[in-house]
């Protein structure tokens, strides 16, 4: 006869082994059912000596069983010692198959060694290791592929790639560096998912040269070899085209999903088909399935601390008692000046029924989301981000409604009410807010940061198809047919996709045959022709703008070449659905006629100077397509006074963030080695502090938070950014003129020594955005040789220059 308990809990993971310890502690009938021989499988199978992180450091640990930062093995013997004080009723080598609700109520839980378990509730801690994520390229089963790493110590000697870019994939990685060669392949350009700690590890490895790190690649196939000394090679998609290593081993740390075979069995229902959604669960961990709940990475909360305060809090749930989250007093701070202000689960309840986007995430998931973010209920008419502001944070409107104003002078305003969202131009390409939004009656506004939207667009598809789409429809909208209603776009939105092009890629050549329009949503095309043998480049494509329409004007094929001048998306616009849209619509194809007849112009004019596409093909090699503001230096009229340098470390307190003489030059157009303030800057991407900003006006700077790690030094492909240490305050006027104290006015540099041993940090061109005037080494130039532009303008520079 199978025995009863009150509660079964399955699964020794962090989340269920709290779970039992609990109801061990207050004398409630239980049984915890574990398939392995030992506890917490997941934490067990990490890499021997692996440090275990207690994140969130702000959230209380609520669990009888200690866990602080430390050890695989300090944390596992601590978790046993706990279990035995308690007495927790755990039963090893007990896989439970099947979970049957009962038709008078409780549950039927079988095993696979025939056991049967009856419980009045049961609590499913499972994990998701049984569903390792695999490469998903040929020769992913092969031998030297493994998807586990036990004991880094195992390996010595050996070239070995870790793909991913999560904790995991970091932790492993920074363990064999010691005595291997190590390769990390990070799909995106940062380590967006990891925790701090590790991130800063990962980054000190790259920058120290101990770690190699592939971004923005992905594997393409593994072979096997049978001549050489390595087992075989990996083919890799890199930005710069295919690229071949090889490889002793491959480590591919990509997660896993949930076991949902399994989970479905119990009744339980996932809100979607997409492999990584999490099932639907109430704030108290409870199923659809009443009296089945789910706690833990099955819920879609991995952090240990986050499932051990769960399997506490489910257990007080259980037993019908009322317990506040670990996360409530934080929430409900951050939320107390939303009017009407109930509750955090009445606010998170508003957030699902009302805001559609982020009801694909589960409440739990939305907790630590708004953690991340930031609340609004500004005043009606509150400007909430101004036109050609440089921000990129994410908005959700939760209650009221904003205005967009499309045209100020004629006072347009499109209306975006509770539900919708924006932002998101700004987000994807990096460039200008296009609009100034401002807050209409109501509003109340969850404001995300960059970093954090980006990791809950990598996480949840959902999440990323309907920002894709929506982005899809608004720049449509903006770029084309501001005056129509967005349905007007359907058939043309339902035919665009999204496509993606590596610096050089070709997106169309002159002579095809022209099918389609691209909508420049991130980075940068270069346009040109062969003229008499020779690659002439006739203008420069920034995102928000598009390429491709002549040829459907004039139903003609391709007159130029398109190429990517940087990494880039695009959005794919099918030729006869946007043929369609402007017969339709006069006044588009009006605006299309005029801005053909310009672009003709322009090129025409462009090939009549051919050293002028030769200028822009120089800066674009520079990586100037990037920027959004560079410093160029005409050499025919600089007479090299260094005023440019002396100006700028008069400006920063001593330090120049410019160095005149470095960099390429051509045709007498130098590039200095200067911030460009990259539409995309690579600086902010893995900045622990975060003290790397960006101001609305596009001048990316370093806050006085920065700890001089180098991280940023390192990032930046141009060597614009360096570790200086303050020099001493400059002596005053009178002190130099009749002490002769100090470097007089505009004398540079200050003496380096003077400053050994402060302590030093990044500093980098600011664009002296709290001068007036704009930057000062321009203003100091006498000669007019210094001047910085965006990128649009180098058509009109080349030209001026030819």
């Amino acid at each position: 006869m199978a025995e009863r308990f009150q509660i079964a809990i399955v699964g020794s993971g962090p989340g269920g082994l709290s779970a039992a310890s609990r109801a061990a502690e207050i004398g409630v009938s239980h049984v915890l059912l574990e398939a392995e021989p030992h506890l917490s499988n997941t934490i067990y199978r990490y890499q021997k000596g692996k440090h275990v992180m207690d994140e969130p450091g702000i959230l209380p640990l609520r669990s009888p069983l200690e866990f602080k930062a430390g050890s695989r093995e300090t944390i596992l013997s601590a978790w046993n010692d706990g279990v035995a004080r308690l007495n927790v009723n755990v039963r090893h080598g007990h896989e439970v198959t099947k979970v049957q609700a009962q038709p008078g109520g409780g549950f039927l839980l079988e095993c696979g060694n025939g056991a049967q378990f009856l419980a009045d509730r049961v609590v499913l801690g499972i994990g998701l290791q049984g569903n390792i994520r695999k490469l998903g390229v040929p020769g992913e089963d092969l031998p030297f592929v493994q998807y586990q790493l036990d004991d880094p110590g195992a390996y010595s000697g050996e070239t070995i790639v870790v793909i991913g870019a999560g904790d995991a994939a970091i932790e492993n990685a920074i363990a064999l560096a010691k005595q291997n060669t190590v390769i990390v392949i990070n799909r995106r350009d940062e380590f967006a998912r990891a925790k701090e700690g590790n991130l800063r590890g990962i980054l000190k490895a790259i920058e120290d040269g101990t770690i190699q790190c592939y971004y923005n690649t992905a594997p393409e196939k593994v072979e096997a070899l049978t001549v050489g000394r390595k087992k075989g090679r990996m083919m890799l998609q890199t930005p710069q085209g295919r690229a071949q290593i090889l490889i002793d081993r491959v480590i591919a740390r990509l997660g896993a999903s949930a076991p949902r075979g399994f989970v479905e069995g119990c009744g339980v229902k996932f809100p979607n088909k997409d492999p990584a959604a999490v099932p639907a669960i109430s704030p108290q961990y409870e199923s659809n399935v009443p009296g089945l709940y789910i706690v833990g990475a099955l819920a879609g909360y991995p952090l240990i601390k986050q499932a051990m305060n769960q399997g506490y809090e489910v257990v007080e749930y259980i037993l019908g008692r009322t317990v506040e989250p670990a996360d409530e007093p934080l929430l409900r701070d951050k939320l107390k000046n939303v009017p009407n202000f109930r509750s955090v689960d009445a606010f998170i309840a508003d957030i699902q029924r009302n805001v559609p986007l982020l009801a694909q995430i589960t409440p739990l998931q939305l907790r630590e989301f708004l953690l991340d973010s930031d609340i609004h209920a500004p005043r009606p008419g509150t400007p909430v981000f101004e036109k050609n502001d440089y921000t990129n944070t994410f908005y959700s409107i939760v209650e009221g409604e904003v205005e967009v104003i499309v045209d100020a002078a004629q006072n347009k305003r499109i209306k975006l009410r509770r539900g919708e969202f924006f932002g998101e131009m700004g987000l994807i390409s990096g460039r200008r807010r296009a609009a100034t939004v401002v807050a209409g009656p109501g509003a109340v506004l969850i404001e995300t940061p960059r970093r954090s939207m980006n990791r809950l667009i990598q996480s949840v598809e959902a999440v990323k198809r309907e920002i894709d789409k929506v982005f899809i429809a608004r720049a449509l909208q903006s770029r084309f047919t501001p005056e129509s209603p967005i349905e007007r776009l359907n058939e043309v939105v339902e035919s665009a996709r999204i496509v993606q092009f590596k610096a050089g890629d070709v997106v169309f050549n002159e002579g095809d045959v022209g099918d389609c329009v691209h909508l420049i949503r991130r980075g940068s095309l270069t346009i040109s022709r062969q003229i008499g043998g020779k690659e002439v480049v006739l203008s420069y494509v920034a995102a928000g703008n598009y390429v491709g329409e002549m040829a459907l004007l004039g139903d003609n094929r391709r007159s130029a070449t398109a190429k990517a001048a940087i990494a880039t998306e695009t959005i794919r616009l099918d030729g006869d659905a946007f043929k369609r849209l402007f017969q339709r619509d006069p006044l588009l194809r009006a605006r299309l006629q005029s801005e053909y007849s310009n672009r003709t112009a322009s090129n025409l004019a462009m090939q009549q100077m051919p050293a002028g596409g030769d200028i822009i093909s120089f800066l674009i090699a520079q990586g100037a397509g990037e920027a959004t503001d560079i410093l160029l230096i005409d050499e025919a009229l600089c007479v090299r006074c260094d005023n440019c340098e002396k100006a700028c470390a008069e400006t920063h307190g001593g330090t120049s963030r410019l160095d005149r003489e470095a960099g390429p030059t051509f045709a007498n157009v130098h590039v200095p080695t200067s911030c460009r303030h990259c539409e995309h800057p690579h600086c902010m991407k893995d900045c622990p502090p975060d003290a790397i900003h960006r101001a609305p006006n596009g001048e990316v700077f370093i806050a006085d938070n920065c700890i001089g790690c180098g991280n940023c030094e390192r990032n930046c492909p141009y060597g614009v950014i360096h570790l200086a240490a303050k020099p001493p305050n400059k002596p005053g006027l009178l002190s130099w003129l009749l002490l002769g104290n100090g470097p007089g006015p505009g004398e540079a540099p200050y003496d380096p020594k003077a400053a050994k041993g402060s302590e030093k940090k990044a500093v980098k061109c600011d664009m002296c955005k709290d001068l007036k005037g704009g930057p000062a080494c321009v203003r100091a130039c006498p000669t007019g040789a210094a001047i910085r532009i965006g990128p649009e303008k180098f058509p009109s520079y080349a030209r001026d220059r030819s």
